[in-house]
């Protein structure tokens, strides 16, 4: 388990040459782990209510490994017309599907929605608006997954999570390596952890491994609002 904090971006394709984007490839300490792509050269500023191009996002990203739309979606165990959708904006990904897609990558999908540049002066304290919203967002009744900083460059990930009525994760269950804890701040939510099913409600908490199959979904006709902590942010 790797956890090195990212310490070197490495340009290997200028942003004339590849449609506006910069490709680079990033390190943990002096290993080569992967590829990225900074959209368009620019910093992102992302904050409440803004959202992020996730398709053309996912569609640099599977061009930047070499893969196609079919290879993509059988890696990720999804429709290669599932892909096309997601990649044009036509369709909006649950938070299980966009895992399930980054997993095949590989990528966290703290690393997705996170701000490339490296932060010139470094920063304790946020505002609520500046928390960035890593979960993929619709018209519909969307999960809110509000992250504390950039959790790549830290061992832990905290989120401020919101889940309207009849929201949920996906009918995906969820799974990636580490641990996760949470207590429910307002309303009450239900949750899926391997074979135990619990509803919680406020002052309750939960604690468990990640690599146990979950979910998380709102089954009653009012807002849930959590705090959960992620150690590594490996989601």
């Amino acid at each position: 388990m790797c956890q090195y904090a990212i310490v070197q971006f490495k340009p290997i394709a200028p942003a004339t040459q590849n449609g506006g984007n910069l490709l680079f490839e990033w390190y943990f300490g002096k290993h080569d782990v992967g590829l990225g792509v900074v959209i368009k050269n620019k910093k992102p500023k992302i904050g409440k209510g803004t959202r992020v191009d996730i398709g053309k996002r996912l569609q640099a990203l599977r061009k930047a490994h070499g893969l196609s739309q079919r290879e993509l979606a059988s890696r990720a165990g999804l429709t290669n017309g599932t892909i096309s959708l997601i990649e044009q904006n036509k369709t909006s990904p649950s938070v299980a599907s966009l895992k399930s897609l980054l997993d095949a990558i590989p990528m966290s999908i703290a690393e997705f929605f996170a701000n490339i540049e490296q932060e010139q002066q470094a920063t304790y304290f946020y505002a609520a608006d500046e928390f960035i919203e890593i979960a993929p967002q619709s018209d519909g009744p969307t999960v809110s997954l509000r992250q504390l900083g950039q959790a790549s460059h830290h061992a832990l990930q905290i989120l401020d999570e919101a889940y309207p009525p009849n929201a949920d994760t996906g009918p995906e269950l969820l799974s990636h390596i580490g641990e996760e804890a949470g207590i429910v701040t307002q309303g009450e939510i239900e949750i899926t952890v391997a074979d135990q099913v619990k509803v919680l409600r406020v002052g309750e908490g939960y604690l468990f491994d990640s690599q146990l199959p979950h979910r998380f979904r709102n089954v009653s006709d009012s807002m849930c609002r959590i705090i959960s902590a992620c150690t590594p942010p490996t989601f």
